[in-house]
């Protein structure tokens, strides 16, 4: 669906909801013009927890069978982490086999629900400052958080969608919507300005929420100040900003600890936020985080961690416990599954694979501040180090620091982002921002589509096929896919 399609069909909320307390009792319905139809704040703030629901789609942070996941599980499909089994259904096949074209329904379902968070956190901005005299302290809260979620997925598509993340580069970039209105037809603008307006919309969001109550006590469905400066942490670490990524990963580290050994696996059943920055909140019903890769009410794994990876980590590691688990096929044989996104139990004794996904975590912004460190002209070994030997002090009992330098250093922090945040929307795009020269997927323990050259197109998703035939400013194409 095109971007001025979506614009007609988005929705907002159903402004007859009797309980919006929580994102989950939201859902949008239909397109309107805010500043007209929002009668007051309490109209604004509904239109924002629905801008949250649609981060459940199984297309963005959702998954069930036949959807991508995109911005979750996908990258580990599509590079080296998660490799399909004999169970698949082929689902994510195109994915994992970097067979997409133009055409692909999934492609373009991760590029259309994208853009319809985006529309909705619009609408949501539309007007509200009418209400900023006598309301100054909601409306920043309510604007604040639209903002970063607008920031936030225009980043997650320039991810997808740029081949350089040069913060000047001139290459095509993404559209960059900021009114809800269908008749536009955007075109794509370069990789800076698109970096440029990211930052703008993050930096105006961390003066509007600093100092802002966002979440009641330890929840973390909404995002807050420290939340935006992670995000900026990402953003600048991608964009090769290097002191500014280590100076707001230490704003972060410094508010928040990483989670005891003990209460570690707590996290991923929901019963302990410890280290959580922010999560999008899921529950029966709405959708199972990890359900394309392991479905645990069908014992069925789709995709299963590489055996490469899981020998990777110490054997007095507490990740593994957390993140994978031995269970028996229907045969009877034993085979080992990525169960980070197993979940709750249920009254049956059966975990139920709805868990809240994580979209920050403190852990990610240690490796952020050890990379950045140690890639700087002049790097900062020592507080690289620290950074690395902090978050394996937290997972690994017994450990001992080490002092590593050079590619040798760098190499350790890489395979700690394997190791911690598999599962979580990192790893084939962390080895695509080594640039042209250096990425390369290379799958251990493979028989075939084993490797994606550094070269090859895939590395970039192609616009969606239905995008360019309604909006011919969105061109160029991406090279490889025609058009």
């Amino acid at each position: 669906m095109s971007i001025k399609k979506l614009l007609i069909a988005a929705g907002i909320l159903a402004m007859t909801a009797t309980s919006c307390s929580k994102i989950l009792d939201v859902n949008p319905e239909t397109d309107l013009d805010a500043s007209t139809r929002f009668q007051n704040l309490e109209d604004y703030r509904f239109s924002l927890i629905g801008t949250y629901s649609l981060f459940r789609d199984p297309n963005y942070y959702g998954g069930v069978d036949g959807n991508s996941n995109a911005f979750g599980l996908l990258p580990d499909m599509l590079a080296d982490d998660l490799i399909e089994t004999a169970e698949s259904l082929f689902s994510e096949f195109v994915f994992s086999s970097w067979t997409y074209t133009a055409r692909e329904k999934q492609v373009e379902e991760a590029w259309r629900v994208a853009y319809k968070i985006i529309n909705q956190a619009n609408i949501t901005l539309q007007g509200i400052d009418r209400f900023a005299e006598k309301n100054p302290g909601t409306v920043a809260r309510i604007k604040g958080q639209a903002l970063a979620i607008r920031a936030h997925v225009h980043f997650d598509l320039l991810r997808y969608w740029v081949n350089d993340f040069n913060r000047n580069s001139n290459s095509p970039g993404i559209p960059y919507i900021v009114v809800s209105d269908y008749e536009q037809k955007p075109a794509r603008g370069t990789v800076r300005e698109t970096y440029d307006k990211i930052e703008k919309d993050l930096e105006d969001a961390l003066e509007l929420l600093s100092g802002q109550d966002v979440n009641q006590g330890d929840e973390r469905a909404y995002i807050d100040a420290d939340v935006v400066k992670a995000m900026l942490a990402r953003m600048y670490l991608y964009s090769n900003e290097l002191d500014k990524a280590i100076d707001y990963a230490t704003q972060v580290i410094d508010q928040h600890s990483l989670a005891a050994r003990h209460i570690f696996p707590q996290i991923w059943t929901d019963f302990s936020n410890d280290e959580v920055l922010w999560y999008i909140a899921f529950d029966a019903g709405q959708g199972t985080p990890g359900g394309n890769v392991y479905a645990p009410t069908q014992n069925r794994s789709q995709y299963g961690p590489n055996q490469d990876l899981i020998d990777q980590y110490d054997v007095n590691d507490i990740r593994p416990a957390s993140y994978y688990k031995v269970v028996t096929d229907g045969s009877g044989a034993d085979r080992t599954v990525f169960s980070k996104f197993m979940a709750k139990f249920t009254a049956q004794k059966r975990p139920d694979g709805v868990v809240n996904f994580k979209v920050f975590r403190v852990s990610e912004m240690y490796l952020i501040r050890a990379e950045a460190n140690a890639r700087l002209t002049a790097p900062d070994e020592s507080a690289a180090n620290a950074d690395l030997n902090e978050l394996r002090r937290a997972r690994i009992n017994g450990y001992t620091d080490e002092s590593l330098s050079g590619q040798a250093l760098l190499d350790a922090i890489e395979l700690e982002r394997r190791k911690e945040l598999i599962g979580e929307g990192h790893r084939f795009l962390d080895l695509k921002r080594k640039g042209v020269a250096a990425r390369r997927v290379q799958r251990a323990n493979c028989t075939e589509r084993c490797v994606l050259a550094p070269s090859a197109p895939q590395w970039v998703w192609p616009i969606p096929q239905p995008e360019i035939d309604a909006n011919p400013g969105i061109k160029p194409q991406n090279d490889g896919y025609g058009g």
